[in-house]
């Protein structure tokens, strides 16, 4: 039995080490977990984004940052109509006081934001100056959207960047929003950070952990199943029976 457990367990901790590893992987170099997802050629891997201030300060407004730099999630609690500004100043997308979300189709930013770097042909219909054709997209109190100002808009590194093992400030960012009749902005600041080697330490112990856990309480089970597990002796004449291993 011990020599088939062996190589049984040093599969499962190669099998707990690889699944840490992808899980790690997932966790620092993709842009893609919810919502409405980027799918080009961008990603957030050498980059955060920050917000430092929210306005006009209401209560009942959050605004979050997904995936290190790829979106911003707002929520609106205010009891009041939040308005978010594209590219241009023309309104984009609103939350309404009773919870329902709008988006403005004839705004260029609901195009221009499909894609990480932009890289799409804004329609005819759509233009900054024409006026607002309000669309249902969500009745839950928040919405959540790409939005190009708070990301580096270029594969290509940032000239900021002189030295890529060096955690740098690439720019200020501004978003401008209105509650109610409040105009205001969600800031913050964009940075390059650097690759990490360090292997996700935390995470394979827990997953190793696991592992042995389970295999323990397999050897466990089996060993009670054994006859004269409790103690006793084999029945005369019988020949104690083997492990199914």
């Amino acid at each position: 039995m011990k020599r088939r457990l062996i190589p049984a367990l040093l599969g499962a901790l190669a099998l707990a080490g690889a699944s840490a590893g992808a899980a790690h992987g997932q966790g620092e170099t993709t842009t893609q977990e919810s919502g409405s997802p980027i799918n080009d050629q961008g990603s957030s891997y050498h980059y955060r984004t920050y917000i430092t201030s929210i306005t006009p300060h209401v209560h009942g407004l959050s605004v979050e940052v997904l995936e290190f730099a790829d979106r911003l999630l707002l929520r609106n609690d205010t009891g009041q109509t939040v308005t978010i500004y594209g590219y241009s100043g023309e309104p984009y997308a609103r939350v309404l006081a009773n919870g329902a979300t709008e988006q403005n189709k004839r705004s260029p930013a609901v195009y221009l934001n499909t894609s990480f770097y932009g890289q799409v042909t804004v329609p005819p219909s759509a233009s900054a100056t024409a006026a607002p054709a309000w669309a249902a997209v969500d009745r839950t109190g928040q919405f959540e959207w790409h939005d190009h100002r708070i990301h580096w808009m270029s594969p290509v590194t940032p000239p900021q960047v002189k030295d890529t093992s060096k955690r740098t400030k690439i720019f200020d960012w501004s978003v401008p929003i209105k509650v109610g009749d409040q105009t205001g902005a969600i800031r913050g600041e964009l940075f390059w950070v650097p690759e990490s080697s360090s292997a996700p330490t935390g995470l394979i112990v827990v997953s190793i952990v696991i592992v042995l856990g389970a295999l323990a309480t397999v050897v466990l089970v089996r060993r009670r199943r054994r006859p004269g597990a409790g103690g006793g002796d084999a029945p005369a004449g019988r020949a104690p029976e083997k492990e199914a291993w």
